[in-house]
């Protein structure tokens, strides 16, 4: 079996990509308001996020540079998004950065899905 045979395709790196970001919004989300909180279980939230994390950095494996960049992004959010959650100053502190980091999200998972769209279309 060759080596392509068994690597991902560019849609399945795609839908991957945009999977985790739009698991990362929601996590930010769940920081800036109650009703996103409430309406995904956060124990199916990070099952979910865990799993598209560890599935997109093996398939990244193979660029230790983008993979090195998405786990940092990964990093970040959680990090936002744990600091939000613990209140107080720490809270107030990562407001702004979570509006803009879910911004960056949101652009990327746009951009991600009109890429998947021509992938599939194709």
């Amino acid at each position: 079996m060759s080596a392509q045979a068994t690597a991902p395709s560019y849609v399945e790196i795609t839908e991957t990509l945009v999977r985790l970001y739009v698991f990362l919004s929601q996590y930010l989300d769940r920081c800036l308001n109650e009703a996103a909180r409430q309406s995904f279980p956060e124990q199916d939230l990070q099952a979910h996020l865990s799993e598209t994390r560890a599935k997109m950095l093996e398939i990244l494996s193979v660029n230790r540079v983008v993979k090195g960049k998405v786990e940092k992004e990964c990093d970040r959010t959680l990090s936002l998004g744990t600091a939000c959650l613990k209140g107080g100053a720490a809270k107030q502190a990562a407001l702004e950065e979570i509006k803009a980091e879910r911004a960056v999200l949101q652009h990327k998972t746009m951009a991600l899905s009109d890429l998947l769209a021509v992938f599939r279309a194709s």
